[in-house]
Order: C-alpha cells, then sequence, then structure tokens
C-alpha cells in the first residue's frame, strides 16, 4: 500500500477530504520520523513499537574479491508488532491465544506425553 492510497483508504472511511487527511498523514509521518531521529521510541498500543537500534561494527567479506572489509556501526529503525496486530495477522483471536499460552503453561516440562508443547510462531 502506497501513502497515497493510504489517504484516499481514510478519506472514504471517515468522510473527510483527501487534501486533509493527507495533512494528517504527513504530519504524522514527520512527527514519528523525527522522534526516531532523536533515538527515542515510538509506540501505538496494540498496533506495535518503532525503535532505533544500534547494530555494532562487524567485520564484513566483499563478496567479489572474498576480501574482508570492517563494517561500521549503524544505527538502524525496528518494529515490533504489538499484541492485536500479531492476532490479526496471524488469525489468532485474542481468547484462542490466551487459551493456547494457557494450555502450554499447564503441560510441564515433565509430561508423559514426550512431546514437546506446541509454541506459536510470529
Amino acid at each position: 500500500m502506497t501513502k497515497r492510497e493510504l489517504v484516499i483508504r481514510v478519506a472514504n472511511k471517515l468522510g473527510i477530504t483527501q487534501s486533509t487527511v493527507a495533512k494528517i498523514i504527513e504530519g504524522a509521518f514527520e512527527t514519528i520520523s523525527q522522534t526516531l531521529a532523536e533515538g527515542k521510541r515510538w509506540e501505538l498500543r496494540d498496533f506495535g513499537v518503532f525503535e532505533v537500534k544500534t547494530r555494532a561494527s562487524r567485520i564484513g567479506r566483499n563478496p567479489r574479491t572474498g576480501e574482508q572489509v570492517p563494517v561500521p556501526e549503524r544505527k538502524v529503525v525496528t518494529f515490533r508488532p504489538g499484541k492485536k496486530m500479531k492476532e490479526l495477522i496471524c488469525g489468532t483471536e485474542p481468547t484462542a491465544y490466551a487459551e493456547q499460552k494457557g494450555r502450554q503453561q499447564e503441560a510441564a516440562p515433565g509430561d508423559s506425553s514426550g512431546d514437546p508443547p506446541e509454541t506459536p510462531t510470529f
């Protein structure tokens, strides 16, 4: 989805003009970018968390020559989805996820079945 498609969907959903929605979305993106540029974390409950993390310097390899090349440390933006986002993407209802988690905790390491407990993958 592009920013333009987002503007159209939000405008249609809320009954607001596209130019007004475009200004709001652009302002939100600028604010998010500025917050991340300051090294701060940006969180929307149930949606997810954007954070800036520092990747350590390391020794890389030039794929053409095989020569070792130093790669400097750098900052990267990471996104960690929130609970509702995970449930929406994975198709898991909140109660079903909680029940599954409860069953996992009930299945102690000394479980007689011998099978490892199921672990949801996100």
